[in-house]
């Protein structure tokens, strides 16, 4: 019986973990972020300041990065350098690696 009890207490804590798991993985960077500000992070790539971030060239995006593991056309998507977090398609930091 002492079984039985610790399931059915574990039944809502379940249901709880898995709302939250989603919800919580689909965080958009904030660009004033501590590591998003040091990568020069935009969500959107056409407001980069070319003078600060030289690196930086026309087209470049998150969407078309290595690093960017959202399933292409989707408007966000993971990426390792925001661990748990979502980063736009059409974003740009400094990590930026094309995507051969």
């Amino acid at each position: 019986m002492n079984s039985r009890r610790q399931f059915i207490r574990l039944v809502p804590l379940a249901g709880v973990g898995l709302l939250v798991g989603p919800a919580w993985s689909q965080t958009m960077v904030d660009e004033k972020d501590p590591t998003a500000a040091s990568l020069g992070y935009h969500a959107d790539a056409s407001k980069v300041d070319k003078a600060k971030q030289p690196k930086y060239v026309a087209g470049a995006a998150c969407g078309n990065c290595s690093l960017f593991q959202g399933k292409a056309g989707a408007p966000s998507g993971p990426c390792p350098i925001f661990a748990g977090k979502h980063v736009a398609a059409k974003g740009w930091c400094s990590a930026y690696v094309k995507k051969a």
